[in-house]
């Protein structure tokens, strides 16, 4: 009992660190744009919110949440529907419900509950016969093509990719045979070399397919190492000094800085130092969590550990490297460390759920 509180504490201590650059970093933010000013009292509202969660955690029936895992899925579809059109437009995208308090979005929320209902039919469905196999990988995709569409729209291609992602992880923990994998990817190959070949050749039919909006985005995004994010970004971090504590200074301007680029503001606060911190704490939070999924016995909590490992890392890096230019800008956050109460909770949740005792 003793050894394994201690275990505990290479998750709690470093995320405590994370959240506590977060606040700092959140505080500063006032002096970029009157719009962050009360940033940090509700950043610091959704940490103290999530550790309660954690620690009511061994009071949770994971069973009965697996099981009505499809009444969650629901439910979620149908918010991701009345986003569209009773939710609060923000940068051309229409992914929030205004709730004056605080903003909700629908389809962080879908992270969690995706993960839930295809964690739960992996481990009911069987997949001896090649036939079931099929239709496990048909129902694996409708269930990921639904929201995807619906984000689509909204647009936000971030959470289509993240949605790809936890199915990736999920089918990885089945035996299927390598040739459905084979076949996955060949398929995804030829959809992209068809996108990329339209836009390059073909302009005008990927705009009437995809709309002017999206074309637009994509355009950013495969030109992404031009414009003042990026620019400023790369500068804060450039020009930081080893060790540093402001507060005050504002220094560039970066637009979205207390979100996507949280990581090169935290250089312009805290130094190279802060950003050093960030890498540690990550790597020593990531290790914890493969360990505690090599220990894991229950096969559902196992595939739900793992599609959450790969969503962690996947944010972590993407975001690092997306301020350090050399990846494309999309708005992909940095864990518990960028401003966001939708998405602090649902990684609370995938916490409060991993860390209950089998």
């Amino acid at each position: 009992m003793k050894q394994k509180k201690w275990n505990n504490l290479y998750l709690f201590i470093p995320l405590l660190i994370l959240m506590t650059i977060s606040v700092f970093i959140m505080y500063h933010a006032r002096n970029i744009n009157v719009l962050y000013q009360n940033n940090y009292i509700k950043q610091l509202i959704f940490f103290l919110l999530g550790l309660s969660m954690l620690l009511w955690k061994d009071k949770i029936k994971t069973k009965w949440i697996f099981q009505y895992s499809l009444y969650f899925y629901i439910i979620n579809i149908i918010l991701l529907i009345l986003v569209l059109f009773l939710g609060n437009s923000t940068n051309g995208a229409k992914a929030w419900f205004d709730l004056k308090i605080i903003r909700f979005q629908p389809s962080e929320l879908m992270k969690l509950t995706l993960a839930l209902y295809l964690t739960h039919i992996t481990t009911k469905h069987p997949l001896k016969k090649k036939k079931d196999q099929l239709i496990y990988l048909i129902k694996v995709c409708m269930i990921v093509f639904i929201p995807s569409i619906l984000v689509f729209l909204e647009p936000d291609t971030g959470a289509i990719i993240f949605f790809a992602l936890i199915a990736f992880a999920i089918i990885l923990t089945t035996e299927l045979p390598k040739k459905w994998f084979l076949l996955l990817f060949l398929f995804l190959a030829i959809l992209t070399s068809l996108f990329f070949y339209a836009y390059y050749e073909n302009q005008e039919l990927l705009i009437n397919i995809l709309g002017t909006s999206f074309f637009y985005r994509v355009e950013r995004l495969l030109n992404f190492q031009k414009g003042l994010q990026i620019d400023n970004a790369l500068i804060s971090i450039g020009s930081a000094p080893l060790i540093n504590f402001n507060l005050h200074n504002p220094g560039l301007y970066i637009p979205e800085a207390p979100t996507d680029f949280a990581f090169a503001l935290t250089s312009n606060v805290f130094g190279i130092f802060g950003n050093i911190a960030i890498v540690i704490c990550f790597f020593i939070i990531d290790i914890y969590l493969l360990k505690l999924w090599k220990n894991k016995r229950k096969k559902e909590e196992k595939i739900f550990l793992l599609s959450f490992i790969f969503l962690f890392l996947f944010n972590q890096f993407y975001n690092i490297l997306m301020n350090i230019g050399l990846i494309p800008i999309m708005g992909i956050p940095l864990p518990f460390i960028s401003y966001g109460g939708s998405t602090t909770i649902v990684y609370f949740c995938f916490l409060t759920l991993i860390l209950k005792k089998e």
